[in-house]
């Protein structure tokens, strides 16, 4: 039987995260990132990506963004279109138990779009070059305890098609959760 894992766009193809500038978080994620993918690959699974939003409209030179500024319509019926095909997908490998295994879903928690648990949530929005207190409104950027707005889409998605499968997060902050899936 194989074994399948949808994941978050980013833990097969980091190219497409926003420019990070915390070279203690980066390490620690891509650790994680590569200890995960690593173990599942030894233990056979399949992954299938998911799309990226936030690259699909706004590209690699994007800035970074607060769940807050997502949090729209026009953005959600995005994540919406792009997860349809991802909902035929997981629909035809549970539709054959027999052959196949949907062990669930692995987003990026503290992604405004990935996140499982954790969001980063802020007052942004409008133009930064004309405010002095700009340092101000982007040192608000707090984890919310909230997913990202594709996660949100796709739990939706999936109650709507009364599907359950687990969600896990990669975590560089909570490393033991992301390890302990069950693979078997």
């Amino acid at each position: 039987m194989q074994k399948i894992l949808f994941v978050s766009h980013c833990i097969l193809n980091t190219a497409a995260k926003v420019v990070m500038y915390d070279e203690k978080e980066i390490k620690a994620e891509e650790e994680l990132r590569r200890k995960f993918v690593s173990k599942a690959i030894v233990k056979g699974i399949q992954f299938v990506q998911l799309p990226c939003p936030e690259f699909t409209l706004y590209g690699a030179r994007r800035w970074g963004h607060v769940s807050d500024q997502f949090d729209n319509p026009f953005f959600r019926q995005h994540c919406k279109k792009q997860l349809q095909p991802v909902l035929m997908e997981v629909k035809e490998y549970i539709s054959q138990p027999e052959r196949f295994e949907v062990l669930g879903f692995i987003g990026i928690d503290g992604s405004p779009s990935c996140g499982v648990k954790y969001t980063c949530s802020g007052p942004w929005g409008g133009s930064m070059s004309n405010r002095e207190d700009w340092l101000s409104v982007v040192g608000q950027c707090k984890r919310k305890q909230k997913p990202g707005i594709l996660y949100q889409v796709l739990g939706e998605l999936l109650e709507e098609e009364n599907i359950s499968l687990p969600i896990y997060a990669l975590n560089a902050h909570e490393p033991e959760l992301i390890l302990s899936i069950p693979m078997e």
